[in-house]
């Protein structure tokens, strides 16, 4: 009798993460219409993300608890057909073509980890160098490099038990990214670290920066309204290029276009999938190898237009997903699991509480 009453609370407990998504961005929803309450803003392409985040997770939770080795193999061949059929030439779309090989590299990491044969864990390795190699191929430095970190990454959490330490590095490393972005559109940065990153991002994108950042500092609270850094921007009014709408940084534009409670708001989102990671029922490595995956689009994101698009918002909530679907072998009315750690930054465990005897 102990141990069915004990069963409803660990299947609540385990449901925490997704009460929190849904009211993170039901939250995201519902700021995006204050903020575009009577102006001529246009939240529907924030809506489309927050639409497609959702709709990617919940694909991800269902095809990982059926299917995980098959499911996360196809969202990284998946990831890889999208990223190859937009040249990283074609203006606007070099952020998402890195998103969608970073993603597609995560994915097969994550199958990696999913499999049991060590010769199908090797196919799927030399699958995620491979798809590193074509980002080279294509011509995106960028999801080259962001690919081979979390290949790397994969890698070097082969052994780790606790997962919360390399959460929370990995969220630290995404406020540096978001830090320093902000700091280089303030004028903030010393003069040694400003150069470079002036001469790698191009006096364009940061002139950009500067515009998000003033249209801000005017409307705090609620910003100038999404989809509205176009027609505000002096920099992207004198641009031909139709990309220039967006300031080329997510939290820049969330700022601008949504105040600092939208930018509080794509934070939490973030912390919200790591929460999630955390309390995930997979093997560490594979929960670390899909944060780290995130981890890289957050910091592409911050640099870049990646968010903008709803494939790669799509893909992220997908890889979240299949990183904290229960495995079929991890069904609650299976068997108790083992006593966690309560030092480890473990997630307790999936199974009901062993009755005392």
């Amino acid at each position: 009798m102990a141990s069915s009453a004990a069963r409803p609370v660990v299947r609540e407990h385990h449901s925490a993460p997704d009460i929190v998504g849904t009211a993170v961005l039901g939250c995201c929803a519902v700021w995006a219409l204050v903020c575009a309450a009577g102006r001529t803003a246009r939240p529907e392409g924030v809506l489309l993300a927050v639409l497609a985040v959702a709709a990617g997770y919940a694909c991800g939770r269902i095809a990982g608890s059926l299917l995980p080795v098959a499911a996360a193999t196809a969202a990284a061949l998946a990831g890889l057909g999208l990223a190859c059929t937009v040249p990283d030439g074609v203006n606007g779309h070099g952020g998402a073509h890195a998103a969608q090989f970073t993603l597609a590299v995560g994915a097969a990491c994550g199958a990696a980890w999913a499999a049991r044969s060590a010769a199908l864990r090797l196919a799927l390795r030399l699958l995620a160098v491979a798809i590193t190699a074509m980002a080279l191929v294509a011509g995106s430095a960028v999801g080259c490099v962001a690919g081979a970190l979390v290949l790397l990454c994969s890698l070097a959490v082969a052994r780790t038990r606790h997962r919360l330490p390399g959460l929370a590095g990995l969220a630290l490393v995404a406020a540096v990214a978001v830090g320093g972005c902000w700091a280089m559109a303030e004028d903030a940065l010393p003069g040694a670290l400003s150069a470079p990153l002036r001469d790698r991002l191009g006096e364009h994108r940061v002139r950009l920066w500067h515009d998000a950042v003033q249209i801000a500092e005017h409307g705090p609270l609620r910003g100038a309204g999404p989809d509205r850094f176009g027609e505000l921007s002096p920099t992207a009014q004198q641009s031909p290029a139709a990309a220039d709408d967006t300031p080329y940084s997510a939290p820049l534009q969330q700022a601008a276009g949504q105040g600092l409670p939208g930018l509080a708001l794509l934070g939490t989102a973030f912390g919200w999938l790591l929460y999630a990671l955390w309390r995930s029922p997979r093997r560490t490595p594979a929960v670390l190898t899909a944060a780290a995956a995130l981890t890289a689009l957050a910091v592409e994101s911050a640099f870049g237009n990646a968010l903008s698009f709803p494939e790669v918002t799509a893909g992220a909530g997908l890889l979240a997903g299949l990183a904290t679907a229960r495995l079929p072998e991890m069904d609650p009315d299976s068997g108790p699991g083992p006593s966690p750690n309560p030092f480890a930054g473990e997630p307790p465990p999936l199974g009901p509480v062993r009755a005392a005897h």
